[in-house]
């Protein structure tokens, strides 16, 4: 198990990497480029980033947020523009050593929440939550001026200005589009990128539907383990893989984490991995726990013994913590808790390698 840390770059992220680096067993970074989706990122840019990076004494061998454009997930004849963009940002990335791409392929939302920052009365820490009452209330439009003003003044991925000043008009072009319509589009730019993950040694890594079902009537097709089987068979590599976030899959209590982690696991199909936990609250409703099992109901220790048991040389990274001891930063990835969450883990890994 490699572990490592998201990192939205210094000029973004108010973490230093020798914060980071300080964390015990921290090896690497989850990075990416604060780029709009369907660009070819600059390698300039990124190698600069991945300079800095190793000279703070970490690796750079996993990039997230290679956001795929919309036009891809609708299948409109711009798309073939978008995937070329695409296509060069593996090249590059692989050039500069980058081993695993994690990205989505979620309609319009990359994530939702209906709250950034609700306090846990048990302890006055807060966290992300979400409750589906709410966005019959709000509706996309006020939910997303609402994520706006609670994010602290910070930029969140998948909620990126330039892409939800046309949501009216987006939301609009997936009306009567079904999760068939949506695999047939997502095949489409499997078939386009997978080859060339081959040829240059990159990974394609999908990120779960965040929550674990269907919102707002739009199509949603990666949040069961049936759906996910359906897109490692859309093109079948082992560079076309999961990135199985724990706490995306596990907002839904119907999903069973723990086999789906041995599943995937054991045809070699994860790429890396988001770990975190959850407190259910009722249907559709959870909030974001600490990494600790007996504070969310996800058993932690169950979900590291199957990545240990196997796939144990996978990419890691502690997700979403609370906001704790008064730390003021981006919803969901503040310093402390995650690092209490980085340390659980790797204690949770050495005590399984002993035993």
């Amino acid at each position: 198990m490699k572990m490592t840390f998201r990192w939205y770059g210094s000029k973004s992220d108010p973490i230093p990497l020798k914060y980071v680096k300080q964390i015990p067993g921290m090896t690497g970074l989850m990075g990416l480029l604060d780029k709009p989706a369907g660009v070819d990122w600059p390698e300039d840019e990124f190698k600069a980033l991945v300079d800095e990076v190793h000279a703070a004494g970490l690796e750079l061998e996993v990039i997230e947020s290679v956001n795929v454009h919309e036009d891809i997930k609708m299948g409109l004849p711009s798309r073939d523009e978008y995937i070329e963009n695409y296509i060069s940002t593996i090249k590059m990335l692989a050039r500069n050593g980058v081993k695993v791409i994690i990205y989505n392929f979620m309609p319009v939302f990359d994530w939702l929440r209906t709250d950034l920052a609700r306090v846990i009365p048990e302890d006055g820490s807060n966290s992300l939550y979400f409750d589906e009452k709410d966005l019959g209330e709000m509706g996309p439009l006020e939910i997303v001026r609402k994520t706006a003003e609670d994010s602290k003044g910070f930029t969140l991925p998948g909620w990126e200005p330039e892409r939800l000043a046309l949501l009216e008009t987006t939301l609009k072009q997936y009306e009567g589009m079904t999760g068939d319509d949506l695999r047939v589009h997502y095949k489409y730019f499997l078939d386009a990128v997978i080859p060339v993950c081959e040829e240059v040694g990159v990974r394609m890594a999908c990120h779960p539907d965040d929550p674990a079902w269907p919102i707002f009537g739009l199509p949603r097709i990666a949040h069961t383990t049936e759906q996910f089987d359906k897109i490692v068979k859309l093109h079948d590599s082992p560079a076309n893989t999961v990135c199985l976030c724990t706490g995306s899959l596990g907002s839904n209590p119907d999903n069973d984490v723990v086999a789906a982690i041995r599943h995937f696991g054991e045809l070699d199909r994860i790429g890396a991995m988001h770990v975190r936990n959850v407190k259910f609250l009722g249907h559709h409703h959870f909030r974001e726990a600490s990494h600790l099992s007996r504070t969310g109901d996800l058993d932690m220790y169950a979900i590291m013994k199957a990545i240990h048991d196997t796939c144990p040389d996978t990419y890691v990274r502690p997700d979403h913590g609370r906001m704790i001891w008064d730390e003021v930063g981006r919803p969901g990835y503040g310093l402390y808790d995650r690092a209490l969450g980085a340390a659980y883990l790797n204690g949770l890994w050495e005590a399984i390698e002993r035993a």
